[in-house]
């Protein structure tokens, strides 16, 4: 079985769910933050929206900078659940199509982040892909699920249940029996 037949399942999975929780992102809190060092809503939302394109730079590049030299790399602020999804689906399908089109010996190869051109660490792009995209995705969606709850906002089943939904990786969420 090659990588990319392992990997594609578990990003569609990823990417169903992260959709949903931005699905639910309120336009009348993207500014809101739970503490002043908290990231705003929607600055966590647009990041999630814009993570799936990172498997592109893992897989097309050798490294990426985290540290740009110029604004363009910086990410765009979405200020329209809309804009958040249409964004996201965009993103999602180069990012599939770039994980589709990658041999075992593509996802083989060494890439490095970087910070204003140090390496931070180099890894094997297939480990990459799982844990500095897909956890990362993961995590910053958690993020989302709880600044949802700090509003009120039914936060989505991921996996299992939620407090608000029944659901899970297998059912279509249906709303909780409480």
């Amino acid at each position: 079985m090659q990588f990319r037949e392992v990997m594609l399942p578990e990003f569609d999975l990823e990417m169903h769910y992260t959709r949903k929780h931005l699905e639910r992102v309120p336009e009348d809190r993207f500014g809101w933050k739970p503490h002043e060092k908290s990231m705003p809503l929607g600055r966590i939302a647009g990041f999630l929206a814009v993570i799936p394109t990172w498997s592109i730079d893992i897989l097309q590049k050798d490294s990426f900078d985290v540290a740009p030299a110029t604004p363009s790399q910086r990410m765009k602020e979405l200020t329209t659940r809309a804009a958040l999804l249409e964004q996201f689906d965009n993103n999602v399908v180069s990012g599939r199509a770039a994980i589709a089109a990658a041999s075992d010996e593509q996802m083989m190869k060494p890439w490095s982040l970087e910070a204003g051109g140090k390496v931070l660490f180099r890894q094997p792009r297939h480990l990459v892909l799982r844990t500095f995209f897909l956890n990362h995705t993961i995590h910053h969606r958690a993020q989302l699920g709880v600044y949802l709850r700090l509003n009120d906002i039914p936060v989505p089943a991921v996996y299992n249940a939620s407090a608000d939904e029944m659901g899970g990786m297998f059912m279509e969420s249906e709303p909780a029996r409480r």
